[in-house]
């Protein structure tokens, strides 16, 4: 499918497209952001939990850091354009991924600080022999919230955008 560029955009020479990669602010749209987003910077500012960040091009980013994005919708209702739609915070499509192997747990070292912060309870630890705990994610409880992707410390854990819900567990 082909993506139409705004009018507006195409005049101004700003042809960008989305690489599926970035992650834009909840109740963003799919597909043709950049030529919606007027780069005002005022969904960075509403954001209570400081997870909306600016990309170097000025576009607004999902980028937690200490914080989990709460879903509370503060930067979608302070979008002035279309870009940015508080109707559309329950199709967040970016959910939790896991790189078992990458996990200290599962590598001998004693580590669930994701466990720990996952406020949805999506990750838990079997254990193992000699001291291992294997990580498993439910994908169903993953809001995307983005707190684990930021606080493991052996990036063992990703956000990526699913194109429809997960309905079984990452192992």
């Amino acid at each position: 499918m082909q993506q139409m560029t705004s009018r507006r955009a195409f005049l101004s020479a700003n042809i960008r497209r989305e690489d599926g990669k970035t992650a834009r602010p909840p109740g963003s749209v799919m597909q043709g952001f950049t030529d919606l987003c007027t780069k005002c910077g005022a969904c960075s500012d509403a954001c209570p939990e400081d997870v909306v960040a600016v990309d170097p091009d000025g576009y607004p980013v999902f980028r937690p850091g200490d914080n989990a994005c709460t879903f509370c919708g503060d930067c979608a209702q302070s979008c002035p354009t279309p870009a940015l739609d508080i109707g559309r915070l329950a199709d967040w499509p970016w959910r939790a991924t896991m790189k078992t192997e990458s996990c200290l747990s599962m590598n001998g070292i004693s580590c669930r600080v994701c466990q720990d912060n996952c406020e949805q309870n999506a990750i838990r630890f079997k254990l193992k022999t000699g001291g291992r705990a294997e990580p498993t994610l439910d994908a169903e409880s993953c809001n995307g919230c983005g707190i684990c992707p930021t606080l493991c410390p052996a990036d063992a854990i990703a956000l990526e955008r699913q194109s429809q819900p997960q309905t079984e567990a990452i192992q």
